[in-house]
């Protein structure tokens, strides 16, 4: 499938969208819907109407945030309208949700004039908490901003505008100092004068920049006092008409700094090695830079470059923005959101960037070390502290400036910020940027199913894995077409003409042949087998990992891996685990797949193997021992057995946070397990482990079913490659998920890369 029809799919499938509103309230009963509405809801509208500031604490307005658009400047796309730029605001909602929980309406208004936009939303105060305007053209963004921040009593915010400013500007502070430079000193040259552009000089001259020292330059060359074309925005970056220098070229010659913040190539090697000595590069276009940053490395070493790309050292994100930003704000009951509080932002991220790197991040993006330095100027996206670092430091400058309604002490905020912030919520993201900072190569067995197909591309086009596909070529490659697919980038193996075949029919015999294989029956395991091939492949290391399972039943995948991968070194028993991803937080339910009645030895094992996978995502486990009965409440040889599995695994791994027997609410509510004050476990187990097959299949299904939890797995521990096994009839984003997980382990066990 293409990239557009796998673009297509995924905001069609299923409910359509990316976005859904639910009650934060039970609703399950009479009395509940009484409350909800009628009669009841009738006391806090009485409550609102005597002091209209309640309705931030009876509503969800406090915590609500308009994505606001015309459609006139859509990011890479231009002036589509506002129908077609909802796509682009519920993406910005789910952003605003996933890195700081804001809830978000996404309104696209059909508008002649700035006018008819500014009136619209100064009529929507009473039931939002905060206005982000977005893909507004300029100059007209300008006007409607500075309109709505007179008018309204709630943060506004134009995030082109501002956000670019903020990231830039921390990402400045940090490269100038690294630079040996001065702020009031550098020579800067801006490409492009649009919205962002001139915000962004807004900010660099409140950091410090002088503007007498900006030279900032659009598609008619140079903006300077001799131009009629100029707005009162642009104007006021204007060079003397007295200034020659009219092209890109003679702008760049002698500058400290260069901004791109226009269109991709506009800037050559040629045009860099014109910089001052130790320039600052920041290409922000997207996808494509003004120069890319191979050849901005190439033309200038001595420089610091920063991009807006996730694939290169220095990303300018404005997710490192905003929702922090608004987070502060709304916690505060801030009024607006004033230069301090943007000043206090980028000066937030800037310090960041000096701390340690966390372990969490360091996963992330499958780094051992990431330090301040030229190629981290700037935090990362995927950093979880960028929430606790920013969004106090904006409420601190919104108190400090007189706009919050809600002062707070911002130290305890932080730590409310911090435990909000668990790296639970973000664990795919991690998983998937460790495996895309070291993709492997993984054997997909079962090509003749087409959304294998389309997750081998999906992995590819997203720099996940190398997939390599078992089948006949010219059949594989023939359904791919039908697709829509990039055929002729796929990688397809025929286990019938490989060159390897006979390597991996001596092999097998050699690992089966005193368990009555012939070799006969070697040859025929392997030329009839795609999943025997290619986990010969795994195990002569040819591959680098393993996944199947989506067209054939558990037990033929998982017993051939046992028999030709086998467990670790130490590893008695192999086990299965699931990721259960819930809207609130993520649970991992072992074992659920292979162990129908394990002793207390297997029990204990598999809490161990379960414990070290979860530390592998970023999480540090929390195990529960399941079972009917409560600290030996119940006298049974089940339940004495999980007791025993509970002792072994703490003498096993004492620093382990573990405990049992216990039933699954004593487990996940620490209130509940207050009579048993003695227990060693603190907060929600996030790890569970169930006491038979039994239980945790039933477990794990139910929550797919009922719970509304997605169901990542079954993960295989304790094997000695990476083997994976996905569910019957998964779909594409399953498959790419396991995928993920599949390479994330492949790079901790320090497989070959591919060659």
């Amino acid at each position: 499938m293409s990239k557009r029809e796998d673009a297509l799919r995924y905001h069609a499938r299923g409910r359509p969208g990316k976005i859904e509103v639910i009650p934060t309230k039970p609703v399950a009963t009479q009395i509940d819907l009484s409350l909800a509405y009628s009669p009841g809801v009738a006391e806090p509208c009485r409550e609102i109407h005597r002091n209209p500031d309640l309705v931030d604490l009876f509503t969800a307005r406090r915590n609500l945030v308009a994505v606001v658009t015309d459609g006139s400047a859509v990011l890479g796309l231009g002036n589509i309208g506002p129908r077609a730029a909802k796509p682009v605001m519920e993406g910005k909602g789910v952003l605003f949700k996933r890195f700081a929980d804001i809830d978000v309406f996404d309104i696209e208004l059909d508008v002649d004039t700035p006018e008819q936009l500014i009136a619209i939303v100064r009529a929507m105060e009473p039931t939002f908490g905060g206005i982000n305007l977005e893909d507004i053209a300029a100059p007209q963004c300008f006007v409607i901003e500075r309109a709505l921040r007179e008018q309204m009593n709630i943060p506004v915010f134009h995030d082109d505008q501002h956000g670019t400013a903020i990231i830039s500007g921390a990402a400045l502070m940090n490269a100038v100092e690294l630079q040996g430079k001065q702020l009031d000193e550098i020579q800067v040259t801006c490409i492009g004068a649009g919205a962002a552009a001139t915000s962004c000089m807004q900010m660099w001259c409140r950091l410090g920049v002088s503007q007498a020292n900006i030279t900032m330059v659009d598609i008619d060359g140079v903006l300077h006092d001799g131009r009629d074309d100029l707005d009162e925005f642009r104007r006021a970056f204007a060079r003397p008409e007295s200034d020659s220098r009219r092209t890109l070229s003679d702008a760049l010659k002698g500058a400290d700094v260069m901004i791109g913040l226009a269109a991709g190539g506009l800037v050559s090697k040629a045009m860099l090695k014109q910089m001052a000595q130790r320039p600052i590069v920041f290409a922000l276009a997207n996808p494509d830079p003004e120069i890319s940053y191979e050849d901005a490395v190439d033309a200038r070493p001595d420089a610091i470059v920063a991009t807006g790309r996730s694939d290169y050292p220095n990303q300018v994100n404005n997710v490192l923005g905003f929702p922090a930003i608004f987070r502060g704000a709304l916690d505060v009951g801030a009024t607006g959101i004033t230069n301090e509080m943007e000043l206090a932002a980028a000066k937030a991220l800037a310090a960041l960037a000096r701390e340690e790197v966390s372990d969490t991040v360091l996963r992330a993006y499958g780094k051992e070390q990431l330090s301040f330095g030229p190629k981290y100027v700037i935090p990362t996206p995927f950093d979880n502290r960028v929430l606790y670092w920013v969004a106090p430091a904006v409420a601190q400058a919104a108190i400090d400036g007189g706009v919050a309604k809600s002062p707070l002490d911002t130290d305890e905020y932080r730590e409310q910020l911090y435990l909000k912030v668990s790296p639970t919520r973000r664990v795919m993201w991690n998983v998937t940027a460790a495996a895309k900072s070291d993709p492997k190569r993984i054997v997909f067995a079962e090509s003749d199913d087409d959304n294998i197909l389309r997750a081998a591309q999906a992995v590819t086009e997203a720099g996940i894995a190398f997939p390599i596909l078992l089948g006949d070529p010219d059949t594989v490659r023939a359904r791919a077409g039908e697709l829509g697919l990039d055929a002729k980038s796929l990688d397809v193996v025929d286990p019938a003409t490989s060159k390897h075949v006979d390597k991996y029919v001596d092999a097998y015999w050699a690992k089966r042949c005193r368990r009555g294989v012939t070799h006969h029956d070697a040859q025929k395991a392997i030329r009839r087998s795609r999943t025997n091939f290619g986990l010969m492949m795994l195990d002569q290391g040819d591959a680098d990992g393993f996944v199947a399972g989506v067209s054939q039943d558990y037990p033929a995948t998982v017993r051939p891996a046992l028999q030709i991968i086998g467990v670790a070194p130490g590893v008695r028993r192999a086990a299965g685990m699931y990721m259960m991803v819930t809207k609130r937080d993520v649970k991992f339910l072992a074992d659920a797949t292979i162990n129908i009645d394990p002793d207390a030895q297997t029990l204990a094992e598999t809490a161990l193997l379960a414990a070290q996978a979860v530390r592998d995502l970023g999480i540090e486990p929390r195990v529960a021992m399941l079972s009917f009965s409560n600290f030996g409440d119940a006298p049974h040889p089940q339940s004495r057995k999980v007791a025993e599995a509970t002792r072994i695994a703490k003498q096993l791994d004492p620093s382990l946070m573990l405990d049992g027997e216990m039933q699954a609410n004593i487990a996940l509510d620490a209130k509940d397990r207050t009579p048993y004050s003695f227990s060693t476990l603190t907060g929600s187990a996030n790890v569970l482990i169930f006491p038979n097959l039994d239980a945790g299949n039933a477990a794990y299904k139910l929550l797919s079913l009922t719970g509304g939890a997605t169901a990542i797995g079954p993960m295989v521990l304790g094997m000695r490659k990476p083997v994976n096994v996905l569910q019957q009839g998964a779909d594409v984003d399953s498959i790419v998920h396991m995928t993920a997980l599949t390479v994330a382990h492949a790079g901790r066990l320090g497989t070959a890369k591919p060659t």
